[in-house]
């Protein structure tokens, strides 16, 4: 075996290789660091608008249950829209592009004015728990001890 490798040989190298280091928090004795999940969503946010496919088959759910009414399968209902939806010239599918892109459009229209509402700054959720009215008394009683104090010193 001239110029290849004998079996102790790759061994050594593969052991060199697999050395398990710790992560570098972990070294300095410091906790490791906890990982960040997905931002909360907000459940204010307008939603995003059906497509196409999705306004026919709202209304092809309705046909294929009168149609087959023993049917309980949502694959099934959905493979056969899918089939259906395929099936359908551009003239055919017109109408259900047509609601969407009015959807889309009113969608468009919310989630702009949702946009303008959350630059102007999202309400404190204080606020919500409590009218208006009771966090400007406290406030409002805050200010005054404060002043009590200050004439006081």
């Amino acid at each position: 075996m001239k110029g290849g490798r004998s079996k102790t040989e790759t061994k050594r190298t593969d052991s060199k290789l697999s050395v398990k280091r710790g992560a570098p928090s972990e070294k300095a004795g410091k906790k490791p660091a906890v990982k960040k999940g997905k931002a909360a969503k907000d459940p204010n946010k307008p939603k995003r608008p059906a497509s196409a496919f999705f306004v026919f088959m709202e209304e092809f759910r309705k046909t294929y249950k009168e149609k087959h009414p023993n049917n309980k399968s949502v694959a099934a209902v959905g493979k056969a829209g899918g089939d259906k939806w395929k099936s359908l010239s551009e003239a055919e599918k017109a109408p259900y592009v047509a609601k969407a892109e009015k959807r889309k459009t009113e969608y468009n229209k919310t989630l702009e004015a949702y946009n303008k509402k959350m630059a102007e700054g999202p309400a404190d959720e204080e606020e919500s728990d409590k009218s208006r009215s009771e966090v400007n008394d406290e406030d409002d009683e805050d200010d005054e001890s404060g002043e009590e104090e200050d004439d006081d010193e």
